[in-house]
């Protein structure tokens, strides 16, 4: 079964106001970048964004929040975006901070048909508040719900016509789990090969839960924060 659309508008056809999106990479490694300048594009407002982080203030999910198109953030890290801060708190931002633990396997269990799962992490907390406990072992549990995103969107390295993914290094982040969740799943790759090009052994995410693979073009893939060390 042949997936490939020509690019990203192609492959964003049917994403609307006020869709729940989730988003794969990690900082700003691994991540969709040519979709995300499609929705910059398109104008897409009032998102719903599932997403470790919001990117920068001038790249990745950065560049939505410039044009205040994501109304609510459910992330883990959103440290390095001024521009997330202001909204946050100005209250133009809905945001739902979760433990990045949590957040994984809220993924994890979208794409597995998992509806619900108990986790010690966020016991005590905010992030308990309004949410079912239970002890387990003598230890107390926060019942976490899984996703309900309309369409995911990942990047990875190569991909094949049929929607077979393989990602490359630390760029493997969410973006496996997230292919798995979503209703319509978008994949961005930096090389596409006919069916049959790639190692079996080697794929990340089968084709059965990609409905919609393209090759982007123009990766920019900035460093967030270079560190370096200074020679001896």
């Amino acid at each position: 079964m042949n997936k490939v659309v020509a690019n990203a508008a192609e492959a964003c056809k049917g994403i609307q106001d006020g869709m729940t999106l989730m988003v794969g990479g990690f900082g700003l490694c691994g991540i969709p970048e040519s979709s995300i300048a499609e929705l910059v594009k398109l104008g897409v407002k009032d998102i719903t964004c599932i997403s470790n982080n919001a990117g920068v203030d001038d790249f990745g999910l950065g560049l939505l929040l410039q044009g205040k198109q994501i109304k609510k953030m459910i992330s883990s890290y959103v440290g390095e975006n001024d521009e997330f801060e202001r909204q946050m708190l100005s209250g133009e931002l809905q945001v739902e901070l979760i433990p990045q633990g949590t957040l994984a396997e809220r993924c994890r269990a979208t794409g597995a048909g998992i509806p619900a799962f108990y986790t010690p992490a966020g016991f005590g907390t905010e992030v308990a508040e309004g949410k079912e406990t239970r002890e387990f072992s003598g230890k107390m549990h926060v019942l976490e719900k899984a996703f309900d995103p309309d369409f995911a969107i990942v990047k990875a390295w190569k991909g094949d016509t049929n929607g077979n993914l393989i990602f490359k290094a630390t760029a493997r982040n969410f973006n496996p789990m997230m292919a798995m969740a979503g209703k319509i799943t978008i994949a961005e790759v930096e090389e596409l090969v006919p069916a049959g090009h790639l190692d079996p052994n080697a794929i990340h995410t089968a084709g059965i839960f990609v409905q919609r693979i393209f090759q982007g073009e123009g990766y920019e893939k900035r460093i967030e924060q270079l560190t370096v060390r200074t020679k001896n």
